[in-house]
């Protein structure tokens, strides 16, 4: 494997590593909504530079004449990437709001101190 022909897999791995360091490691829970953000942009580029193929064209058939398959891009990991966006941006709106009505309540953001004031509410 050649890293300078398959630069966009080893980024995209460095990007989903990156991310879910972030995920596993920090305490803040903003910092953990940005690791997942970068974690799915990793596994974006990734799902985008596979279904990408030099020199091929793009998916859409002239009406006329004779189509060979081969010279065509896959439109499959397109459609992936751009669902995966969108629900990506659902989740991300989601857990930041859920992030608001926490800090409301607790007024940190840290896991530890959440779990400390939720001790203290049982007692």
């Amino acid at each position: 494997m050649n890293l300078l022909e398959n630069y966009e897999e080893l980024v995209a791995m460095i990007l989903f590593a990156i991310g879910f360091t972030m995920l596993v490691f920090a305490r803040n829970l903003l910092k953990k909504i940005i690791g997942l953000n970068i974690m799915d942009t990793g596994v974006y580029l990734f799902l985008a530079s596979m279904g990408y193929i030099r020199d091929a064209l793009t998916p859409i058939v002239p009406p006329e004449g004779e189509v060979n398959p081969m010279d065509y891009i896959n439109p499959i990991p397109s459609g992936l990437v751009l669902t995966g966006i969108v629900v990506s941006v659902s989740v991300s709106a989601l857990t930041l709001a859920l992030c608001v009505r926490l800090y409301k309540k607790y007024h940190t953001l840290d896991l530890d101190e959440m779990y400390m004031h939720m001790k203290r509410e049982e007692e």
